[in-house]
């Protein structure tokens, strides 16, 4: 079995580990860091429970290395928001139109929704782009109509009209 070192910044704050070189982002963000908000679904990359972002972009965790992310920039829903302080306007919002329910797929849903909020740049987007965004996030409990209204109210220009 052979291992690497690695530095990894994570929510901003950098850790170095030397890790075995078959272990996976998500495993690396739980069983070492005790990040346990990214959650563990298919582990095939179909549900997006464990959706990350990677120096910006939405990745999942479960199908990168932790070696893969040597030098790189994680943002995990930890870091979403101050666990003493208010929620970021994506998980109210979630929270105000129902868009959760059992919560097992919502950190994945929050950064892939963070993503699209970071990617418009606040150009509009419509009701077909946000379903679009989400089409990688599997829920069984919301229907993601709940969603939806949530990521129509808070980003910007945001329209049913597609």
């Amino acid at each position: 079995m052979s291992t690497h070192d690695i530095s990894i910044t994570v929510n901003g704050k950098m850790h170095k580990r030397n890790v075995d070189s078959r272990l996976h982002l998500a495993d690396f963000l739980r069983q070492e860091l005790g990040l346990t908000g990214t959650h563990i679904g298919c582990e095939h990359g179909v549900c997006g429970a464990c959706t990350v972002l990677v120096d910006g972009a939405t990745a999942r965790a479960c199908l990168m290395l932790a070696v893969q992310a040597d030098g790189r920039r994680i943002e995990t829903i930890e870091g979403v928001a101050a666990a003493d302080g208010p929620l970021h306007p994506i998980q109210a919002a979630l929270s105000r139109h129902h868009g959760l329910q059992c919560g097992y797929c919502t950190p994945g849903v929050v950064m892939t929704l963070l993503e699209l909020q970071r990617e418009c740049g606040g150009e509009p987007v419509t009701e077909a782009d946000i379903r679009r965004a989400l089409s990688g996030n599997l829920c069984r409990c919301t229907g993601y109509q709940g969603m939806v209204d949530a990521a129509l109210e808070i980003l910007p220009g945001a329209h049913t009209k597609a």
